[in-house]
């Protein structure tokens, strides 16, 4: 059973949903981890250590998820990635009838919609490094496998 605000709300499922076998479900209150996931940081993260199916990524919770080297959040940054992920909900419920689809073609963004993913990225930035210094994949890469080096050490 759909949740009932599951057309307005997609990212947000009633505890009465299951999951299918390529769908990962995790207890989120806060919001803390959709803005993880929804990071520039974890994407960046996916697309080298996890699977792909075709060209596609596929999602894995044992290689990408479990081994994303997250630091230890002070309740400042905690809260910086929860409101940065609500804003990018905020920016996508502007445009109810589009798809997560329709809201990610790269031709057709809305600046909302953009704009909340750079504050996002700012916040998630921030509790990995100084934020506002990355630039770019390459050096979100050196800053995830530095962090996953201390991790393990």
């Amino acid at each position: 059973m759909l949740s009932p605000n599951f057309a307005t709300e997609p990212s947000h499922l009633s505890p009465y949903v299951i999951a299918g076998d390529k769908v990962y479900t995790a207890i989120d209150p806060d919001g803390l981890l959709f803005g993880l996931i929804s990071s520039s940081m974890f994407i960046t993260w996916q697309r080298a250590v996890g699977g792909r199916l075709k060209s596609d990524l596929s999602f894995s919770n044992t290689l990408a998820w479990n081994t994303f080297p997250v630091p230890a959040l002070d309740d400042r940054q905690r809260q910086a990635i929860i409101d940065g992920g609500q804003k990018v909900l905020d920016a996508r419920a502007l445009h109810p009838e589009r798809s997560l689809a329709d809201h990610y073609n790269p031709s057709a963004m809305s600046p909302e919609l953009l704009d909340a993913h750079r504050a996002l990225d700012n916040a998630v930035d921030g509790a990995f490094c100084t934020p506002g210094t990355l630039k770019n994949e390459k050096e979100r890469l050196e800053v995830l496998f530095a962090r996953y080096s201390e991790m393990i050490n």
